[in-house]
């Protein structure tokens, strides 16, 4: 998440927040599908954001064919994601004792050390899995670190035995830019990279 030393944490923890705004989900296992769309605007969107996410899907596993270092491959895939969707802020942060410490990243300079259980990202950390925040004024304990994000999206890089060993995070400038689309294909992303973090 891209830090601007704006800071509104305060004002989040002082308001009552609607609830089914956030959502949390886990993988099906199934291949990324469009969702259904009340418009032929929204499909035709979807269509092209379903398109966009497969050739990038094939361009990282092209990028990490080969590569053990996992630091090498976090930057070519956030860097390979930010360039391809044109996201605002696209980052790993990696799992160190009882903290996320920052990885490689694309964007503004970022947070540095999220707790476990803090933000969205930590709150992803601690229920390992996939959390998409359309207003990410409205999450409880949101960590505003730049007055630009409006959305967000964070999914795990979970282990063969289920453990997180890092969090990508994605925020958008737009409010609700993230759906099932995203979340499905960011963690088929997230899989393909897993056993090279989890050494």
């Amino acid at each position: 998440m891209p830090f601007f030393f704006h800071n509104t944490m305060q004002d989040h923890q002082n308001k009552n927040y609607p609830s089914g705004n956030v959502e949390r989900t886990q993988s099906s296992g199934n291949e990324a599908q469009i969702p259904s769309c009340s418009s032929e605007t929204c499909k035709n969107s979807e269509r092209i954001k379903v398109g966009k996410y497969r050739l990038l899907t094939k361009q990282i596993a092209a990028l990490i064919e080969g590569e053990h270092d996992a630091i090498a491959v976090m930057a070519n895939v956030c860097a390979a994601i930010h360039e391809a969707m044109g996201f605002f802020w696209t980052g790993f942060y990696r799992v160190s004792g009882e903290e996320l410490v920052l990885g490689p990243f694309q964007g503004p300079v970022a947070c540095t050390h999220i707790g476990f259980g803090r933000g969205v990202c930590g709150t992803s950390w601690k229920e390992r899995q996939s959390i998409v925040v359309p207003d990410v004024e409205a999450f409880p304990g949101h960590i505003a670190c730049s007055s630009l994000s409006r959305s967000e999206i964070v999914v795990p890089v979970l282990s063969a035995d289920g453990t997180v060993r890092a969090v990508l995070d994605i925020d958008s400038k737009q409010l609700a830019t993230f759906d099932d689309v995203d979340r499905q294909f960011l963690e088929d992303i997230c899989k393909m990279i897993a056993s090279l973090l989890c050494v």
